[in-house]
């Protein structure tokens, strides 16, 4: 009877039943299932140009999932889930979220669309192969070899992968489906695609959640390194003012500067356990690498309690916690980016803008350094790219209420970007999330915060001091975990 009745609701949705706004729909949807995601969904696609000067030339599909509202007559405007990287495929990347947002979906329709270069539309691989261990802790962005063989192989003409496109795109999507309003929850880079969307289709949206906000004022890559290193001293200050944490790991920080300063002159040999096949190995760490799969953990909290015993460790000649930190980070979402669609929006859209003295400035004193931030610039010299279209670098201005989330902790996208954003939101409220990193709408009274305003469709009556009660979880202090 469960499966028959499966079927049934299966049928319903898509022969129309759950209509989602008052226009026509002009996009065939079919069911579907979406890895981690346990509602019903039903997915299609949308052909678009290109380039839409030449409307005839080559085409995108433009892979879409709309998964239905729980309520029987839904509310008209959905919300509409825009993915980060850039290079991630929103209909791979948002399983968590839609389960969080779960008030919402009661009455409204989430909408997923990849974007032009990622998963299901067109995607713009690159691939850095990691076969080994060693491979692990070395690749990085390709080296130019690569660059040059992933732009042979592929059809697309990367200069039209840009955010504005993209949002354009969206657009499209969102009168194809029938919806005459829309709700947008963007993260990180998502958050960007979310603000371009307001200045050039503003009169569609009706509010907007920003997590892990990305103007234009921030350029990829330049502050890359002067962020991460924020994120690290509040973590190196946190473990300071912890007793647990100062007492096993005492003077942390002037070690972990000697220890850079030794991998600086050289790399560290070390005998290590695969984390993957259990076998010992031997392998080289240098430092790009180290400091690489520290910036990675510091994006999530529950990594990073791991980072005063990895530092403690390392500095001791003990690379093991190191090691099973970095085969976290290559089974999450280190390798999950489409890293066409990342050159291709960065190289257009920041990398011009950055002066390669600006570079060192910026990253002077960190533990990051400069190389991140230089690989993208070489990658750039190589990349094509279009013209922008004038003022695409201007602030955007909006009146659509709009929520602007930040973790504390965030090594990418910290809070000081989500009050640059909001200097030209005047109906926006800025909320600052306690011991939490990279994403702050999975994160204790987010959620409802979210659904309270596209509920209203309004800021007025939003609480945002339940958001303070987060902390930091507690620092590892052994192999056994946080001290009881």
């Amino acid at each position: 009877m469960r499966a028959r009745a499966a079927a049934a609701a299966a049928l319903m949705l898509a022969c129309g039943a759950s209509r989602p706004g008052k226009g026509e729909r002009r996009i065939a949807l079919a069911p579907c299932r979406l890895k981690g995601v346990a509602y019903a969904t039903l997915c299609g696609s949308l052909r678009v140009p290109e380039d839409r000067a030449r409307p005839q030339g080559r085409q995108i599909e433009l892979r879409i999932a709309v998964v239905p509202a729980l309520a029987r007559a839904p509310a008209p405007d959905p919300l509409f889930l825009l993915a980060g990287g850039p290079g991630q495929a929103a209909t791979e990347a948002m399983a968590p979220l839609l389960a969080a947002l779960e008030r919402v979906h009661r009455t409204r329709d989430f909408v997923l669309v990849d974007q032009r270069g990622t998963g299901g539309s067109g995607a713009l691989r690159c691939e850095v192969a990691a076969s080994t261990l060693q491979d692990l802790l070395s690749a990085d962005e390709p080296d130019p070899a690569q660059i040059d063989r992933c732009l042979a192989s592929y059809q697309a003409d990367v200069r039209h992968y840009t955010t504005a496109e993209a949002m354009q795109d969206l657009d499209e999507v969102r009168s194809a489906l029938g919806y005459e309003r829309i709700n947008l929850w963007g993260g990180s880079y998502g958050t960007r695609a979310a603000l371009v969307y307001l200045r050039d289709h503003g009169g569609h949206a009706r509010t907007a959640i920003l997590d892990g906000a990305a103007p234009f004022s921030l350029r990829m890559p330049l502050h890359f390194a002067r962020d991460a290193q924020r994120a690290m001293d509040l973590l190196l200050d946190h473990c300071a003012q912890d007793a647990g944490c100062s007492a096993s790991f005492p003077r942390l920080r002037a070690r972990f500067e000697q220890l850079l300063a030794r991998l600086s002159a050289a790399p560290a040999r070390a005998r290590v356990l695969d984390p993957q096949t259990g076998s010992a190995s031997e392998v080289m760490v240098a430092r790009e690498a180290f400091t690489g799969v520290l910036r990675g953990v510091l994006y999530a909290p529950d990594l990073a309690v791991l980072t005063p015993l990895t530092l403690d460790r390392a500095a001791q000649g003990d690379y093991g916690p190191f090691v099973a930190q970095a085969a976290a980070l290559e089974q999450g979402f280190s390798r999950k980016l489409s890293l066409g669609l990342l050159f291709s929006v960065v190289c257009s859209e920041d990398a011009p803008f950055i002066e390669p003295a600006e570079v060192e400035a910026e990253a002077r004193g960190t533990f990051l350094g400069p190389a991140l931030a230089r690989r993208f610039l070489e990658v750039c010299r190589r990349w094509p790219r279009a013209p922008l279209p004038p003022g695409h670098r201007e602030p955007v201005h909006s009146a659509v209420p709009v929520l602007l989330l930040s973790g504390e902790l965030d090594p990418v996208t910290p809070p000081a970007w989500a009050d640059l954003a909001a200097a030209t939101l005047p109906n926006s409220v800025r909320i600052t999330v306690p011991g939490v990193g990279h994403g702050a709408s999975l994160e204790g009274c987010s959620p409802r915060l979210i659904a309270q305003l596209v509920a209203d469709g309004g800021l007025r009556g939003l609480d945002a001091g339940c958001a303070r009660q987060m902390r930091r979880p507690p620092f590892f202090l052994g192999y056994a975990g946080p001290q009881p």
